[in-house]
């Protein structure tokens, strides 16, 4: 898991976890999530998904818990390039849409436009 890296005055926060995003290394997720959650004038957390070769129920759970604290802090949290395996388990789940990916019509979410 790589740290999370302020964008250049923006107000954006980039997370790039690395490996499986599964019970064993949810924590440093969550812990990464919580710092860039602290950031001041926080506006946008992307996770970039492009290092993650699996993710599992605990690991979405995680990504949507950090999805409502960013809401609930006037913000958002978006995921991006998510490999195929970590793509078909956000669509399964049906949970990509709201966490910013594009359904299988191109659009995201219509709250995120």
């Amino acid at each position: 898991m790589q740290l999370p890296t302020p964008a250049e005055g923006h107000g954006r926060v980039v997370l790039a976890p690395v490996g499986d995003l599964d019970i064993a290394t949810v924590p440093g997720l969550q812990r990464d999530l919580d710092e860039a959650l602290c950031h001041p004038g926080l506006s946008e957390i992307v996770v970039d998904l492009t290092a993650v070769t699996f993710l599992d129920s605990t690991g979405v759970a995680a990504l949507l818990r950090g999805a409502a604290e960013a809401v609930g802090r006037g913000a958002t949290l978006r995921l991006v390039d998510p490999q195929p395996v970590v793509s078909r388990v956000l669509r399964i789940t049906a949970v990509g849409r709201l966490l910013g990916l594009p359904d299988d019509h191109g659009d995201p979410a219509p709250w995120r436009r």
